[in-house]
C-alpha cells in the first residue's frame, strides 16, 4: 500500500506547478462580523458561546499570516510552543504536550485532520493547503477528544465538496528566494444533484537553507508533493456521507544540526554523515451522518493512516569521527468513533460516543540503527473509550454542562535491542475516568461567561526492559486537574470580539528522562516527577474589523513551578543514587523543586494588522503585517545553559502586500523579515534551526 500511496501522490502532484505550502481558500476575505464556529464538541457551536479558550483560523487567515506548516502556529496563537526538529515535533500548549522525543511518550496535544487522529509527534510536516479552518483548543480536552489531550487539541478541516455549487476553485503559483517554486490548486466538481467531488493538489521545491562543510557536504533541498480527494454524497435530507483521502510525499532533505556548544551560525553545519528525511504516508476517512426524524444525529467517523518516516543523520553534528543514525519506521493507525448527538434547540442537549484507536509502530530489522546499536520489533497501542456530555438550560441565561470519559489504554513492546542479549516482551495497561463540570452564563447577546473544572490524563508507557533487574518496566500516566474562568464579549455591533480567561492547572506525574535513581552510573530512565507541578496563567484575544481596518491579537502570561523533585541529568556522569523525593542534593543529584516546566515560556503574544485600500476601477491594495513573540523557554528541567537548555526568545515578523483585480490576486510576501536565526529545538545535544527569512511573489486566480 505504501508504494501505491507514493506513486499516486507523485503522479497527482506533477499536474501542478511547485509551490511552498500556503493554506488558501477561494472564498472572499472573512469579515469579523461573520460567526466563527467550533466543532470540537461534536456539534457546530459559535466560538463566542463555547466554554473553551480557542483560536479559530480560516484558510485565508493562515495564508494572510504566513502560516504554512505546524511550527508557525505558535506565532498566531497564545500559550503555544512548537519545537520542530524536522519530522518530529514537540507541540505544547500551556506547558503541556510532548517533551520527550521517543515513541513511548505520547503527546498531550492531539491533532485531528478531517476527523482522523494523527501520529503523536511524527508525520507533522504536512503542508496546510485548501484549508477550511484550524481550531487550536487550549487546556485539557479529555471529555471529547481523547485520553491524552491534557494540553489541548488541534482540529484541521479541509475544504469539502459542495453539491449544486457548480465548478469553482482556484490555482496558485509562487516563486521566491532559495529557488523556491511551487503551486497548488483545488476544484469543486458537481457530479449530480446528490453527489459532488473536490480535488486539491500541492507541490513545493526549494534549495537548502544550510551551508554544510566536512566530508559530507550535500543537501538536495526540499521536494514536497501532496494530493487530496473528497467525495460528498447526500441522497436525502437526512443522510450525508463524506469520504476524504490524502496522499503525501515529503522529501525534507534531512535536518542538519550542530552541537549545542557550537559557535558558528545555525545554518553553518559541519557533518560527516548523510542527512536525509523522507515521509511517505496517506490517510483515508469516512464520515457518515444520519439525522432521525426526531432530530437526533447518528455519526460514524472511520479512519486509517499508513506511512513510513525515514531519517539519516549525523548524530553528533560534527565532521570529527563517525557518528551516524538511521531509522525507517512504519506506522499504521486505525480508528472508529460513533456518536449520538441531540438536536440543538431543546432545553437539554447531549452527546454520547464510543471510540477505538489502534496503532502499530514497526521497527524492521536493520532499519533503526545508531552507531553500533540497533532495535527491531513492534510497539502496539490500543485506546478504547466511552464518553458523554449533557447540557441543561437553566433560568436567567445559565447553562450547566456535565461531561465524562472513561478510557483504557494498552501498550506492548515486542522486539530486541543489541544492548541486551535476549529478545523481550513488555506490556502495560492504563485506565482513567476524566470529567468536566461547566457553568455557562449568557448575560446578553454580547457577553458570555463560563467557569469549569476539568480533569484529563495521558497514558504512561514502557521504558527499556529494566524488569530483568527487578525494576518496573513502565512509567506512569500523567494527570491534570484544571480550573478556568472566561469571558467572551462583543462590542460595536460585533466589530470587536474579545476572549479573556484565567486558569490554574495541577499537573501530576510529568514524564521525563533522567539518570536512573538507583543505578545512575549505567542507565537512564523515563520517570515521573513525583510531586504536583502547578501552572497558572492568563490569556486574552481580540479580533476587530472597523471598515477596511482589521486587527487581531493574542496574549498569554504563564507561571509554572515543579513540586519536590531531585534528579540526575542524563548528560552528566552520576556515581551516586538520587531519590526523586528525598535526594539528597549533591553535585549530580540536583534539587529541581520549584523549577520551571519545559517548553512553557512566561510570555507569548501576537498581533496582525491589515488595511484594504480601495482604488478606482474596483481593485484593492492591502498591506498586512504580523508579529509573533515567544519568550525564552527551557528545553529540559535542568535549564543548564552549558548544554544549550535555554532557548532564546523568538520574534518573528511576517509581511505581505496584496493587489486584487477581479479574480486575480498578486501578493508580495515575506516571512521572518528580520531574519532571526533561532534554535527551533534541542534534541540529543543538537540545536535545530528555525526557518530563516523567505520572500517572493504569489499569484492566485479563482474561478
Amino acid at each position: 500500500m505504501r508504494a501505491m500511496l507514493l506513486a499516486t501522490a507523485c503522479a497527482a502532484a506533477q499536474a501542478v506547478l511547485c509551490m511552498p505550502a500556503h493554506a488558501q481558500t477561494e472564498a472572499a476575505q472573512a469579515d469579523n462580523t461573520d460567526e466563527i464556529v467550533v466543532t470540537a464538541e461534536r456539534r457546530a457551536r459559535p466560538l463566542d458561546r463555547t466554554p473553551i479558550a480557542a483560536t479559530v483560523l480560516s484558510g485565508e487567515d493562515l495564508a494572510n499570516a504566513g502560516v504554512s506548516v505546524v511550527d508557525q502556529l505558535q506565532f498566531v496563537t497564545p500559550a503555544t510552543t512548537v519545537n520542530y526538529f524536522g519530522q518530529g515535533t514537540n507541540f505544547n500548549i500551556r506547558g503541556i504536550g510532548k517533551t520527550e522525543t521517543n515513541s513511548q511518550t505520547l503527546t498531550g496535544v492531539i491533532t485531528y485532520r478531517d476527523g482522523a487522529p494523527s501520529n503523536p509527534g511524527w508525520f507533522t510536516a504536512e503542508p496546510y493547503y485548501d484549508i477550511q479552518s484550524i481550531e487550536i483548543l487550549r487546556g485539557p480536552q479529555g471529555t471529547f477528544v481523547g485520553a491524552n489531550a491534557t494540553g489541548g487539541a488541534v482540529f484541521i478541516t479541509s475544504n469539502q465538496p459542495e453539491i449544486n455549487g457548480g465548478v469553482h476553485g482556484y490555482v496558485l503559483g509562487q516563486a521566491g528566494n532559495y529557488n523556491s517554486l511551487g503551486g497548488q490548486g483545488a476544484v469543486n466538481l458537481p457530479i449530480s444533484d446528490t453527489l459532488a467531488a473536490r480535488v486539491a493538489l500541492y507541490a513545493d521545491t526549494r534549495d537548502s537553507f544550510y551551508n554544510i562543510s566536512g566530508p559530507y557536504s550535500g543537501d538536495d533541498g526540499v521536494r514536497i508533493f501532496s494530493g487530496r480527494f473528497s467525495l460528498l454524497w447526500e441522497p436525502t435530507d437526512n443522510l450525508s456521507v463524506r469520504w476524504t483521502t490524502d496522499l503525501n510525499y515529503l522529501d525534507l532533505s534531512g535536518f542538519p544540526a550542530s552541537p549545542y556548544n557550537a559557535t558558528t551560525d545555525l545554518f553553518d553545519v559541519s557533518s560527516n554523515a548523510t542527512n536525509e528525511g523522507i515521509d511517505r504516508f496517506g490517510r483515508t476517512g469516512l464520515r457518515v451522518d444520519y439525522e432521525f426524524d426526531n432530530g437526533v444525529t447518528l455519526r460514524s467517523v472511520t479512519s486509517y493512516m499508513e506511512g513510513t518516516t525515514m531519517t539519516r543523520e549525523d548524530s553528533d553534528g560534527t565532521s570529527v569521527g563517525v557518528s551516524r543514525g538511521f531509522n525507517a519506521v512504519d506506522d499504521s493507525i486505525w480508528s472508529q468513533e460513533v456518536n449520538l448527538i441531540s438536536p440543538d434547540d431543546g432545553p437539554i442537549n447531549w452527546v454520547l460516543g464510543v471510540y477505538y484507536q489502534g496503532e502499530d509502530l514497526n521497527f524492521p530489522a536493520g532499519r533503526f540503527v545508531y552507531n553500533t546499536f540497533s532495535l527491531q520489533g513492534h510497539n502496539y497501542r490500543e485506546n478504547r473509550a466511552v464518553f458523554g456530555n449533557v447540557g441543561f438550560d437553566l433560568p436567567m441565561g445559565f447553562e450547566l454542562e456535565l461531561g465524562a470519559r472513561y478510557s483504557e489504554h494498552t501498550t506492548e513492546n515486542v522486539g530486541s535491542h543489541t544492548a541486551y542479549a535476549f529478545p523481550y516482551t513488555q506490556e502495560a495497561e492504563f485506565s482513567n475516568t476524566s470529567g468536566k463540570v461547566t457553568l455557562n452564563w449568557e448575560v446578553d447577546d454580547n457577553n458570555f461567561l463560563y467557569a469549569f473544572a476539568a480533569t484529563g490524563f495521558k497514558p504512561g508507557g514502557l521504558s527499556v526492559p529494566f524488569n530483568f533487574l527487578g525494576f518496573p518496566p513502565a512509567f506512569e500516566e500523567e494527570t491534570v486537574r484544571s480550573y478556568e474562568i472566561g469571558w467572551k464579549a462583543g462590542f460595536f455591533d460585533g466589530r470587536l470580539r474579545t476572549q479573556i480567561d484565567a486558569f490554574r492547572t495541577e499537573y501530576d506525574n510529568f514524564q521525563v528522562t533522567v539518570r536512573h535513581p538507583v543505578l545512575p552510573t549505567f542507565f537512564t530512565s523515563l520517570l515521573n516527577v513525583p510531586e504536583t507541578t502547578v501552572m497558572t496563567g492568563f490569556e486574552a484575544q481580540a479580533e476587530a474589523q472597523f471598515g477596511d481596518l482589521s486587527i487581531n491579537a493574542g496574549l498569554a502570561v504563564l507561571d509554572t513551578e515543579l513540586g519536590t523533585f531531585y534528579a540526575s541529568d542524563a548528560r552528566i556522569a552520576a556515581p551516586v543514587a538520587c531519590d526523586p523525593l528525598a535526594g539528597p542534593a549533591s553535585a549530580t543529584c540536583i534539587n529541581l523543586s520549584g523549577a520551571e516546566q519545559t517548553y512553557a515560556p512566561d510570555l507569548t503574544y501576537n498581533i496582525g494588522v491589515q488595511y484594504v485600500f480601495n482604488i478606482p476601477g474596483g481593485d484593492t491594495i492591502t498591506p498586512r503585517v504580523n508579529f509573533g513573540h515567544v519568550s525564552e523557554q527551557n528545553a529540559t528541567l535542568f535549564a543548564n545553559p552549558a548544554f544549550g537548555d535555554i532557548l532564546e526568545a523568538r520574534n518573528i515578523w511576517n509581511g505581505q502586500l496584496e493587489w486584487r483585480h477581479d479574480d486575480l490576486t498578486v501578493t508580495l510576501y515575506g516571512t521572518n523579515l528580520s531574519d532571526q536565526h533561532y534554535v527551533a529545538a534541542l534534541r540529543a545535544g543538537l540545536r535545530y534551526a528555525g526557518a530563516p527569512q523567505q520572500y517572493g511573489i504569489r499569484l492566485m486566480r479563482t474561478f
